[in-house]
């Protein structure tokens, strides 16, 4: 089924004309206004909302950590000692039979 064509001209025509309308009748005389300016002398003013808490932050401290195959942790090293955290995996790796690796971890800090 074809659509009806709509005459865009006559359309904004209509618009136009029923502006000049709307502006030539006083604000004050149109219920629509009156009952908005009545509700907004009635308005409460709106409640302050509430702060966000301030987040505490967090330090965390860096370690190296040797896990195994099982993403176990079997030891733990400073984060200056990486060399140590090296060679307690590859003897861990030997005597075991089964790998283990070196990961970094981080951990908070207490104070």
């Amino acid at each position: 089924m074809a659509r009806k064509i709509l005459n865009r001209k006559e359309l904004r025509a209509e618009s136009e004309a029923a502006e000049r309308a709307a502006a030539e009748t006083p604000a004050a005389e149109t219920p629509a206004a009156e009952g908005a300016a009545v509700q907004t002398a009635k308005r409460k003013p709106a409640k302050r909302k509430s702060r966000a808490k301030v987040v505490k932050e967090v330090r965390l401290k860096a370690f190296w950590g040797v896990f195994n195959q099982s993403l176990r942790r079997v030891a733990l090293f400073e984060y200056a000692q990486r060399n140590e955290a090296d060679t307690k995996a590859k003897d861990l790796t030997a005597s075991q039979k089964t790998p283990h690796f070196v990961q970094l971890v981080k951990e908070v800090m207490e104070e």
